[in-house]
């Protein structure tokens, strides 16, 4: 199988199972977490890991900023039938970068991993990021490239893949759907504090042997667990976050 073709396929399979594999990077850097906490006897200041926190925010701001402007039947979330775009996003944010979701999750990823405190995870999270996600990016163009054609191609030309070009803005045009955004990222929301609230109530058991969780951390998951809980259940039992056409 050509080059070409092989990555292609390689890309189109992490596509499918891709909200599974980033456990890959989740499990050895629990274990490397837990590790470097037994040997260096000390838990982060909290208000370091508020820092780390806020950098997830910022990711999760990336992927909000994204949803709010997309409309139903783009490339996304579709883990069953593979790649799956009935339009082609080319305003708002898609304007600046090709791939926004993806540099959101770069971010809300990287919270976690530097919590880690180690620069050889931080470059290793870095590298298989990149190699990880650069398949996917790649069999998702390979469709938009077929679905598409000099649409796609004049886009691109002038579009980075990753690397926003802030001068390249052109405004969205549809409207912000804060349900959308309500609807689609409240479990990226919790995931985020809920990774990282574990890692402090872990080093804590590590380094002291006892649980133990800071009033600020304790503050901020319990107003991510009400959100989230609040949320799943409207979108559960009622049509409030519904929005025609996302």
């Amino acid at each position: 199988m050509a080059l070409q073709e092989s990555i292609e396929k390689q890309g189109n399979w992490l596509f499918k199972y891709r909200s599974f594999l980033p456990l890959f990077i989740f499990v050895p850097g629990l274990a490397w977490f837990v590790y470097l906490a037994y040997v260096r006897g000390f838990v982060n200041y909290w208000w370091l890991d508020l820092i780390f926190l806020f950098i997830g925010f910022f990711g999760l701001g990336i992927r909000i900023f994204t949803v709010g402007f997309t409309p139903k039947g783009t490339s996304g979330r579709n883990t069953t039938e593979g790649q799956v775009a009935e339009v082609l996003n080319t305003s708002g944010i898609y304007s600046m970068v090709r791939h926004p979701l993806y540099l959101g999750n770069f971010f809300m990823w990287l919270a976690p991993v530097l919590m880690i405190m180690d620069i050889w995870f931080a470059m290793f999270f870095c590298a298989f990021y990149w190699i990880y996600y650069e398949r996917i990016m790649y069999a998702e163009e390979g469709f938009l490239r077929k679905k598409f054609g000099n649409a796609y191609f004049e886009w691109a030309e002038k579009t980075p893949a990753f690397f926003p070009k802030l001068s390249n803005y052109r405004k969205s045009e549809l409207n912000f759907s804060i349900r959308n955004v309500l609807k689609r990222e409240y479990n990226g929301f919790f995931n985020l504090i809920l990774i990282m609230t574990s890692f402090r109530v872990i080093g804590y058991l590590i380094v002291d042997g006892k649980f133990y969780l800071d009033m600020a951390w304790i503050i901020i998951f319990a107003l991510g667990f009400i959100i989230f809980i609040t949320l799943k259940i409207i979108k559960k039992f009622t049509r409030i976050l519904e929005v025609e056409g996302r």
